[in-house]
Formats: structure tokens, C-alpha cells, sequence
């Protein structure tokens, strides 16, 4: 057997934007509506993804706003970063985007493996970002985009499964299908 490999995972987003909702979605199964937005938490999971064990680490940061200093524990150890905003809230958008350079600047890297997340997709009649927003800023981050509903537990699990074929796919450990050979 394989040990798990242990994964830090860093949720960071703006403020009310369903961080913990997710989180707390995809380690307990199970939504939670109130919770203490002033609280930084970690969650630990352990989840197989393509025949192999991760042991997660889920840093749920407390919401941030594009004057937050980004956090140096945000950047230390940390293998795979979720942003998420709120399809709802086009500062959430905006927010992510400062974020998303903040980070990149404290990693010192220009990409990093992400997941752009638009939550509360099961607001519908208050929706004003579209998925293809979403997914144009997440392609040009070079990022995966998914849109999710904590509420429903639509895509929960899949946006941290996401997360780790992106940081798979960084160590170069691809699932299998993507070693393809060419021939030219």
C-alpha cells in the first residue's frame, strides 16, 4: 500500500462567500447555514483520488478583503489554493482576482495549483457573474474553474478532488491518460 500523501489545501475567498460552507460540505458532508466568520479553521480528510490516499490539510482562512495582507502562513506549505466567490457578489469577483495576485506574489511563482470556485450557484435569480467569467479568469490564471452550491452539495467533493489532480498534475504525477505520446 502507498502512504497517503499528506496535502495542505489553503480556501481563500472573500467575506461570506461560502468558504466554511464548502469545507465544512466536503469533510463532514453536511451544510452548515450560521458559522463564525471570524475564525481561521483547519479541517483534516482523507480522501483517495485515481487508487491513491491524500491526507488533507484544509486551511478555511477567515474572508479577506483586497486591503487584507495576504497572510505569510497562507503561502507556507501550502500545495493547492481554492478561491472561491460568490456567482452573487460581483466584489467577491473582484476580490478574488486582487487575491489570486497577492498570492502569486507572496509564492513568488506565476502559477500555482488552483481551483477558481463561483459558489452559491443555487441562487439563481441573484446571480449576476456567469460561469463563462468565471471560467475566462480561471483560464487565464492557467487555473481549473468549477462552479459549486454548498447548499446542495452539488461539486463539493469535486472541487477539492479538482485541487489534487491540479497539484498532482504540478508534481507531474498526471493521471495516467495524459502521457501521451506524439509522434510528429
Amino acid at each position: 500500500m502507498p502512504q497517503p500523501k499528506y496535502r495542505k489545501i489553503a480556501v481563500i475567498g472573500y467575506r461570506s462567500v461560502g468558504k466554511s460552507s464548502l469545507t465544512i460540505q466536503f469533510v463532514e458532508g453536511q451544510f452548515v447555514d450560521s458559522y463564525d466568520p471570524t475564525i481561521e479553521n483547519t479541517f483534516n480528510k482523507m480522501v483517495n483520488v485515481n487508487g491513491q490516499d491524500f491526507n488533507l490539510q484544509l486551511v478555511d482562512t477567515a474572508g479577506q478583503d483586497e486591503y487584507s495582507i495576504f497572510p505569510q502562513s497562507h503561502s507556507m506549505d501550502i500545495h493547492g489554493y481554492v478561491l472561491v466567490y460568490s456567482v452573487t457578489s460581483m466584489k467577491s469577483f473582484e476580490v478574488v482576482q486582487v487575491l489570486h495576485d497577492k498570492l502569486l506574489d507572496m509564492v513568488g511563482k506565476i502559477q500555482v495549483p488552483t481551483v477558481l470556485v463561483g459558489n452559491k450557484k443555487d441562487l439563481h435569480m441573484e446571480r449576476v457573474i456567469k460561469p463563462e467569467e468565471g471560467k475566462k479568469l480561471a483560464d487565464s490564471w492557467g487555473a481549473a474553474f468549477m462552479e459549486s452550491s454548498a447548499k446542495e452539495n452539488e461539486t463539493a467533493v469535486e472541487v477539492f478532488k479538482r485541487i489534487i489532480l491540479e497539484m498532482e498534475k504540478a508534481d507531474g504525477n498526471g493521471p495516467p491518460e495524459e502521457k501521451k505520446c506524439t509522434v510528429m
